[in-house]
């Protein structure tokens, strides 16, 4: 297998909607021999729904907007201190099937955390990484020929009222969590590349690739 292309991009402060869009063109556009690019970045104040999202989950957006989007899940919040993974790979060249992939990202946001001295886990059919039962991190995707994009939102030190405008993932009452309640590490692009080791650890195993990073 010859080595795969892996640009690295970060990006900085957005509005959600033209990345998603850069996102969804992206993968309309690639072909078998495209790169793979994972994006770091934060959001802009914004709620987004995802395509099994029920309208009763939005309690009250006020003055944030509701996006309508086309990852799997139900309604969360993005905003300024969440560090947003967003995962446009060919998982079928990757031979990684979804959930195994799913489990990837949980499991580096997990062994990152464990670096720290946090305990974090998964739990069955609620995907997102949890602390001491309250919500760290959630994923959202969505694959298209093979090829995914979405993906993760790793609250790392914001504002958390935003969430109890919704129900977080169509989940009543569940409290949210972020990674600055438990250290004192609190730039989200420090722990960047953290999780980016254990993400190529876990996503890409012993496929070569080859490296590239925009900043």
């Amino acid at each position: 297998m010859s080595a795969i292309s892996l640009n690295i991009r970060y990006l900085g402060l957005n509005d959600y909607e033209p990345v998603w869009q850069k996102m969804k063109a992206y993968t309309e556009n690639r072909d078998e021999n495209s790169a793979d690019e994972v994006w770091f970045l934060e959001h802009s104040p914004v709620f987004t729904q995802g395509q099994n999202g029920k309208s009763e989950h939005i309690l009250n957006p006020g003055d944030i907007p509701v996006v309508q989007v086309d990852r799997g899940g139900q309604v969360t919040y993005h905003g300024p201190g969440q560090l947003i993974v967003y995962f446009l790979l060919d998982i079928r060249r990757l031979q990684l099937p979804i959930r195994q992939f799913v489990c990837a990202i949980e499991e580096s946001v997990i062994r990152l955390s464990a670096d720290y001295g946090i305990l974090a886990a998964r739990r069955d059919k609620a995907p997102g990484v949890y602390v001491q039962g309250a919500k760290m991190a959630s994923l959202g995707l969505r694959v298209k020929k093979g090829c995914s994009y979405h993906g993760l939102s790793f609250n790392v030190d914001m504002d958390l009222s935003p969430f109890k405008r919704i129900n977080p993932c169509g989940l009543a009452n569940i409290q949210m969590a972020q990674w600055s309640d438990w250290t004192e590490v609190r730039s989200i692009f420090d722990l960047a590349q953290p999780l980016l080791a254990y993400l190529k650890q876990f996503c890409y195993g012993d496929k070569p690739y080859v490296e590239s990073i925009y900043t």
